[in-house]
Parts: C-alpha cells; sequence; structure tokens
C-alpha cells in the first residue's frame, strides 16, 4: 500500500472503534487484574537475589512460610538464575540477614542479594507526587499548545496523549509488569515524544490552512489528509530510529532498566498511532462541526 496516497481522513471512524475497543479493553483489564504495583507505590521490602543457579519459586515460598513470612515470588525476567521477593510488610534488617543466611544454606554462599525498603508513608507520598507530576505535564501541555495553536488542537492532544498512556498501563497489567518509579519516568518520557510528533502535524496544518480556502468540512478534511501525508515520512522514521534504541536497551540493558524499555517500546507504538490516525482526527471533527456551523449560519444570514 502506497501510504503517500492513502486517505487517512476517510477512514477516521474505524480508528475511533480500534481505540475505544482497546480502552475497553483495558478498563476491563484494570478493574478486574488491577496494577502489578511495586514496593514504590504499594510500600513493604523487596529482595533481588542472584541465586547462582536455577531455583523454584514454591520452593522459595515455602522456606519464607517456614520464617513466618508471606512472600510473593518470581523470576526476574528470562533469568532463571535470579529471584524478585516481594513482602507485603517492611522486614527488619536482622530478619533480611536471617533469610539470606537461609538462602545461602539452601543455594550456596554465591548469593548476591539487594534489598528495597518503602515504608506506607513514603509509598503514599512517592504515588501523590507520580499523580502531580503527570497532572503538571498535561497542564503545561494544554497551555502551550493553546498559546502556539488554538484550544481545539490542545485537547486534542491531550486525548491522545491520555490514549497512549493509557494503553501502556493497560498492557502493563495484562504482562503483569511491575509498576514502579521508572515507569512513571518512562510514561513522561512518552508523553514528551508523542506530543511532539502530534505538533509536527499540527504545525503542517496551521500551514496548510493558511493557504487553503477553507469553505467546507470536505475542505478541512483535504488539508489535514495532505498535512498527515506530507509528514508522514518524518513521523515513521523518527520512530522507527526511536525505536531500536528502546528495542536495545530492553535486550541489552540490565534488569533494572527493563520495565522502563518495555513502556518506553509499548508507548512509541502507541505514540505513533495516535499522532497519526487519532490527534489530528479528533481535531477535525470538532473543527468540521464549528466550519459546517459558520457555513450554514452564512447561509441563513444571505438568505
Amino acid at each position: 500500500m502506497n501510504f503517500k496516497n492513502y486517505n487517512f481522513v476517510k477512514h477516521r471512524k474505524i480508528y475511533f472503534i480500534i481505540s475505544a475497543v482497546m480502552v475497553v479493553i483495558g478498563a476491563l483489564s484494570l478493574s478486574i487484574m488491577g496494577l502489578n504495583l511495586g514496593v514504590d507505590f504499594e510500600s513493604g521490602t523487596r529482595l533481588d537475589v542472584y541465586l547462582g543457579q536455577a531455583f523454584s519459586e514454591a520452593d522459595i515460598a515455602r522456606e519464607m512460610e517456614q520464617m513466618g513470612l508471606s512472600a510473593t515470588v518470581n523470576t526476574a525476567g528470562d533469568q532463571d538464575d535470579r529471584a524478585v521477593i516481594r513482602f507485603s510488610e517492611t522486614l527488619s534488617k536482622e530478619k533480611v540477614a536471617e533469610i539470606n543466611s537461609a538462602l545461602q544454606e539452601k543455594y550456596g554462599d554465591q548469593i548476591d542479594m539487594q534489598e528495597s525498603k518503602v515504608s506506607p508513608t513514603v509509598s503514599r507520598e512517592l504515588a501523590k507526587k507520580a499523580f502531580y507530576a503527570v497532572l503538571l505535564a498535561s497542564v503545561a501541555i494544554i497551555l502551550y499548545v493553546t498559546i502556539r495553536f488554538e484550544f481545539r488542537f490542545a485537547i486534542s492532544a491531550i486525548v491522545a496523549l491520555m490514549h497512549d498512556a493509557f494503553f501502556v498501563i493497560t498492557m502493563f497489567a495484562l504482562l503483569r509488569v511491575e509498576v514502579d518509579l521508572p515507569f512513571i519516568a518512562a510514561v513522561l518520557t512518552i508523553v514528551g515524544y508523542s506530543i511532539n510528533d502530534t505538533i509536527v502535524i499540527f504545525d503542517r496544518i496551521r500551514e496548510n490552512l493558511r493557504k487553503a480556502k477553507v469553505k467546507r468540512k470536505e475542505d478541512l478534511e483535504d488539508v489535514v489528509n495532505t498535512s498527515i501525508q506530507e509528514t508522514l515520512t518524518r513521523s515513521i522514521n523518527t520512530v522507527i530510529t526511536v525505536l531500536f534504541t528502546a528495542v536495545a536497551l530492553y535486550v541489552l540493558g540490565g534488569e533494572g532498566i527493563k520495565n522502563f524499555s518495555l513502556a518506553l517500546v509499548l508507548g512509541l507504538i502507541a505514540g505513533a498511532y495516535s499522532s497519526i490516525f487519532l490527534a489530528s482526527q479528533i481535531w477535525l471533527v470538532w473543527k468540521g462541526r464549528a466550519v459546517e456551523r459558520e457555513r450554514f449560519a452564512a447561509a441563513r444570514n444571505e438568505a
């Protein structure tokens, strides 16, 4: 298919339906499964343990039960010699040392353990600051796009950004990937990238509007379609280039940035989709109604 001649505007209802279905599926998955919150937001203790050999999650869970502890045990990604042990309570240094000794006795002295501990007060504060960070970024984007373009562009951009963020959150819920502070950093990075791509298309729409004589909704559709076609190569090349880096980070990066990299990969794909197929189409529907109202008003006045 030659996308240079593809009519992006003609099929906007299909894009809206696809996005609506994704949102419904996402909302259902979140309501049923919820997010796999890390200790950053849920409080407790997390132990990242290098065991140096294959292990059974059930065996480690039973080991913790024998010590009077309730723990969730998972394999760290695709590394079958690393375990992630999570406790809902904040463990003391003595208890962590006791766990370390028990695991060394079972698996050997090569064990290496890293501890992450967050109290309930700190977790609530981190969650609040994460919410404020996303909210502040959204408000700043609305103000900036409103000043540079117009209010309709700003709201359309925010709707598209919410779509991107919600898609990533949904995928993390479905895949049961842990949500922590690096995840919030990834979401904010996605927001910055996606709005940049969207503004490029909006800027071309504004330039073409100055040259076009828009009297009907169909004229506006031609402007939007032409603007997307003119920026399509740039949008695709940019997202592919950044995707190479994000995928490389996910495959070759350490365990600490794996979730961050995965969020970036998912967000870049969603951002490219929303910039091309959603943001400008939402603006078109909104602006098109205004153009039609003005045309009908002018016709009535002439009559």
